[in-house]
């Protein structure tokens, strides 16, 4: 399980290629599309984003509380379970307004076969922890209006 430091350091490395690209290149990693989430810190009321992988397409987006396996969710699961309004950026375009809805007992049991089919590395995830992962569903907030974009602060 990588520990908070390498997490943040993959975090910075995916952002500097972003970066140092223009946002041409860090939108796919390991033939999965990549998104950036912000979340509203649940104790400091701050906006908080970082990279997700989107595994498989689901609707609009979906996201996968692994962590890498550890016994732990990761802090922008914790985030979006308190306040399910969420920012989206896909491919670089504006940020999106959506809600994020826990997958149901009915929606993980359809998913998590087609992530683990395409990607393994999920599978090992989850035997390397008790508790069970959680997939996200990401889907356009109906109170942002017709184009559902919302601009980052």
């Amino acid at each position: 399980m990588p520990s908070t430091r390498a997490l943040k350091l993959m975090e910075s490395s995916h952002r500097l290629l972003q970066k140092l690209t223009r946002g041409r290149a860090g939108w796919n990693i390991a033939g999965m599309p990549v998104v950036e989430l912000t979340t509203i810190g649940r104790r400091s009321g701050e906006r908080r984003a970082t990279m997700l992988t989107n595994p498989v397409k689901d609707g609009d987006a979906l996201v996968v509380a692994s962590r890498g396996g550890d016994d732990r969710h990761p802090a922008w699961f914790l985030n979006l379970r308190d306040d399910p309004n969420v920012e989206v950026v896909v491919e670089g375009r504006p940020s999106i307004a959506m809600i994020a809805r826990i997958a149901n007992a009915e929606q993980r049991a359809r998913l998590w076969p087609l992530i683990t089919a395409k990607y393994a590395n999920y599978a090992g995830y989850q035997q390397k922890t008790d508790r069970e992962i959680p997939l996200v569903l990401l889907e356009p907030s109906p109170s942002a209006g017709g184009s559902h974009e919302r601009a980052s602060s």
